[in-house]
């Protein structure tokens, strides 16, 4: 056993400055140094913003007013719900209540067009920040990998206290072939403004989160919006060639069949 009065790797110049150089490629906290067997208070306060921060996103509420306004004005067909849950403290309280539409959201999209080859959901999920930053360029992109590919898409429909399954359900109700969800991810202490998007082939309620795919970490810092579409339409063709998302679609990625993953030019 090392003896604290013993030198540390941590306290050779070289690796400090081997660590150090490791920042570049990362917003992981590395080579953050110490004072005597404790964190340096930069280090300390750093982590405490940090960590407020992500609890702020959690809490905070995404102005859906503003958002619609915005992809309307883009050309989006939108229908804006709730869930089940009724605010924000239930919706975190209860996660069940952030996967089913409340009644009048059920009665709201039970009216639309139904049958299109793709619903698209948009829900805050645990970061609002996440919606404001990323939606709309994910959108536009989205929409036209999807135009050539020929494929239909449903209205946009905007969930407030929403959850990934919540998409299960609206699905459903459109009678769409597919449901792709974008939802605010879980705020880390490096990243608060994340997105993720998930694809459920033949969605329905009760589906299993082992027949979704999933693409995450969508922001400017992370899987840019050009690149994140991209990949969400090289799955939804891979599912609709196959008609199978989640564990079943992973496990064919890598054969012949499939070698083409991102959508035709």
């Amino acid at each position: 056993m090392m003896r604290d009065d013993q030198p540390h790797d941590s306290d050779n110049p070289a690796v400090l400055d081997g660590l150090a150089s490791l920042r570049r490629f990362t917003p992981a906290r590395i080579a953050l140094g110490r004072s005597g067997s404790g964190q340096l208070t930069a280090t300390s306060l750093r982590f405490l913003l940090d960590h407020a921060r992500a609890r702020d996103t959690v809490h905070a509420t995404l102005d859906f007013d503003s958002i619609g306004r915005s992809l309307r004005a883009s050309g989006w067909s939108i229908v804006a719900v709730r869930s089940a849950a009724a605010d924000r403290a239930e919706y975190l309280r209860r996660p069940d209540l952030g996967r089913r539409l409340s009644r009048t959201g059920r009665l709201a999209i039970d009216c639309q067009q139904r049958g299109a080859d793709i619903a698209i959901v948009a829900a805050d999920g645990l970061s609002a920040s996440a919606i404001e930053i990323n939606l709309l360029p994910l959108l536009d992109h989205l929409r036209r990998l999807l135009s050539v590919q020929g494929r239909t898409i449903g209205p946009l429909v905007l969930v407030e206290q929403g959850r990934v399954a919540i998409g299960d359900e609206i699905g459903e109700l459109l009678d769409a072939r597919l449901v792709v969800v974008l939802i605010g991810e879980r705020p880390g202490l490096s990243a608060a403004d994340s997105l993720g998007a998930y694809m459920t082939w033949q969605p329905r309620i009760g589906t299993m989160d082992s027949s979704r795919n999933c693409i995450s970490n969508i922001r400017p810092a992370g899987l840019s919006a050009e690149d994140a579409a991209a990949q969400i339409v090289g799955t939804i063709e891979l599912a609709f060639r196959h008609a199978v998302t989640g564990v079943q679609l992973n496990d064919l990625r890598g054969t012949d069949a499939i070698a083409v993953v991102k959508p035709r030019e």
